[in-house]
């Protein structure tokens, strides 16, 4: 099935993959060139874990992740493996986000330094948990065949909705904790005093916000929205409706049409031989 507006698709997705990229990129250089490196001892060499970590799992995958189903290449695929990427990729962006606290609180309390006082941290803690509930209902009402489908329509604008607000407030999240980091280590020459590291992470803060603007704006358009499948019908919660919804749950009645089919044939041949059977005797008489 061809996708409406299929250029302007690929040149945004083309665009989102570049910047949530160089978004990675950037926050290697930044932690290799300007902040000495990576480690696990302890020191700050711990702490820059955290920035690689968020960026690369918390903002570029999980960006991927809600996109998925837009991929014009996967619409051929089952739903079942596309619910199944969608939730490994998520899975992965979850497991990189926990290691990324492990590190800062490591470090916190290596140099005691208090925990959880600073905005930056709230947000953070917040978009993780919701993160991790988001993943955990997800998996159990979306990828496992428990679920009636009634409850799946009726959670599934939620999912839809959580999931947008939950990686908004991670871009927030990570345009915070730069600002954060910048404003205490930069002290010679000072942030306010536009040093070339300043320059550069506010370069990558940008890429940031783009690459979830990118994303936000592919995924939000309807007529780039996976199709329904063939052969199905769709539910929706009572007074409610399923347009732009991601995924949308529907019911492959495939069989069910075709032992109605087996059901009306098989009847309609008896009432034709009971007819000429009727005929028959009528015309010996």
């Amino acid at each position: 099935m061809a996708m409406d507006g299929y250029r302007g698709f690929l040149g945004l997705l083309v665009s989102a993959l570049l910047v949530g990229f160089l978004s990675v990129i950037f926050t290697l250089v930044w932690v290799l060139h300007y902040r000495e490196g990576l480690g696990w001892d302890g020191t700050a060499l711990e702490f820059n874990w955290h920035p690689v970590l968020v960026v690369t799992g918390f903002v570029f995958i999980q960006g991927i992740a809600i996109i998925v189903y837009r991929l014009p290449w996967t619409w051929k695929c089952s739903k079942f493996l596309m619910k199944s990427i969608h939730a490994g990729l998520n899975t992965v962006a979850a497991v990189l986000a926990i290691i990324s606290l492990v590190a800062v609180f490591d470090f916190h309390n290596a140099r005691n330094i208090p925990n959880m006082y600073s905005l930056h941290s709230w947000i953070g803690l917040i978009a993780v948990i919701l993160y991790m509930l988001q993943l955990l209902l997800g998996f159990f009402i979306f990828l496992l065949p428990w679920a009636p489908l009634s409850l799946r329509a009726l959670v599934m604008p939620i999912h839809v909705y959580s999931g947008l607000l939950i990686f908004g407030t991670v871009i927030a999240t990570a345009l915070t904790g730069v600002t954060e980091k910048l404003i205490f280590a930069l002290k010679d020459p000072a942030y306010h005093s536009f040093p070339p590291e300043g320059v550069f992470t506010n370069t990558l803060g940008l890429l940031i916000l783009l690459f979830g603007a990118l994303i936000f704006w592919i995924v939000t358009r309807p007529q780039w929205k996976r199709p329904n499948e063939p052969n199905s019908i769709l539910l929706q919660p009572k007074g409610g409706t399923t347009e732009g919804l991601e995924g949308s749950m529907a019911i492959n009645v495939g069989n069910v049409d075709k032992s109605d089919s087996e059901l009306n044939n098989e009847g309609s041949a008896r009432k034709r031989n009971f007819t000429l059977d009727e005929a028959g005797q009528r015309s010996t008489m």
